[in-house]
């Protein structure tokens, strides 16, 4: 312990101080990426978090995980009550998600912080090119118009009115997709929605903006069961960092939400996953430097 006058009990302070403002504008970035396309919140955390602010990787991973699942649990309640989320659905994904997302904990305990931190950059390219491509996509709603296919060989299929058949059949492929979302999360400390969304989309038939609503629902629910997973390890979280990430976040996500509304869905994902590429590229520089 230091005492008042002591130099390094004076550094320290400083030190913590100067962090308030960079942990409130990084959480802000954040949510702000989770209010405009419901995922990739925790793919500019995790960099943020050890890049931005020396946190070590593993726990980056925890910290990551308890923001971005607080700031889409203050996103997620409004539209809950504006009947925007299929809770039915979202449902589904998260209890696949939650029974993954340890063993992904486990595994990342096997991998090296360095290997940990390439996995994760490899992710972010896969995660920035399926971005791009649906780009190129001049209507993603109907499952048929998004993959490329006749609805009625799709897997899971809607009735006129929208809502869901959750066929056994359906029921699987969705299970199966949120089992993978999970092992993600525990893995790599990531919401999900980058995976949750277009999976929505594409093998549910969810509208995008209902999806982006729904997303927020599994990623809530997902990070609960990766945070357990996290200190169940015996690893630790900063709940002042944490904090300071979802008062920005919070904030991030609304101005989030209204960009997402004014400006083409096609041109945010394209400078989206232009960001995600520039992060990657960055750690995988740093780390092989």
């Amino acid at each position: 312990e230091f005492g008042e006058g002591d130099p390094q009990f004076v550094q320290q302070i400083s030190k913590r101080l100067a962090m308030l403002p960079v942990s409130i504008l990084f959480g802000s970035l954040v949510g702000f990426a989770l209010g405009l396309t419901g995922g990739g919140g925790s793919l500019l955390a995790v960099p943020l978090l050890v890049d931005g602010l020396a946190i070590a990787p593993r726990e980056a991973f925890g910290v990551s995980l308890a923001a971005v699942g607080a700031t889409a649990l203050v996103g997620v309640i409004p539209r809950i009550r504006a009947g925007q989320v299929e809770v039915g659905t979202g449902l589904l994904f998260a209890v696949a998600g939650m029974v993954a997302a340890p063993l992904g904990t486990w595994v990342a305990g096997l991998i090296s912080e360095t290997m940990l931190l390439v996995l994760f950059s490899v992710l972010m390219l896969v995660v920035a090119w399926r971005l791009w491509s649906k780009t190129a996509q001049k209507d993603n709603t109907p499952v048929g118009a998004a993959c490329g296919a006749d609805e009625s060989r799709s897997t899971c299929q809607r009735t006129e009115d929208g809502k869901l058949r959750l066929t056994s059949r359906c029921a699987m492929l969705l299970g199966l997709v949120g089992l993978t979302t999970g092992f993600l999360s525990g893995m790599f400390g990531v919401g999900g929605g980058f995976v949750i969304v277009p999976a929505l989309v594409l093998f549910s038939g969810m509208p995008i903006h209902k999806a982006v609503a729904t997303s927020l629902l599994v990623i809530v629910l997902v990070s609960i069961s990766g945070v357990a997973s996290h200190f169940a390890a015996g690893r630790e979280i900063s709940l002042e960092i944490t904090g300071l990430f979802v008062l920005g976040g919070v904030n991030g996500m609304s101005l989030g939400r209204v960009v997402s509304e004014r400006l083409p869905a096609p041109d945010l994902q394209k400078v989206f996953a232009s960001g995600i590429v520039v992060v990657a590229v960055f750690i995988v520089g740093k780390t092989i430097a």
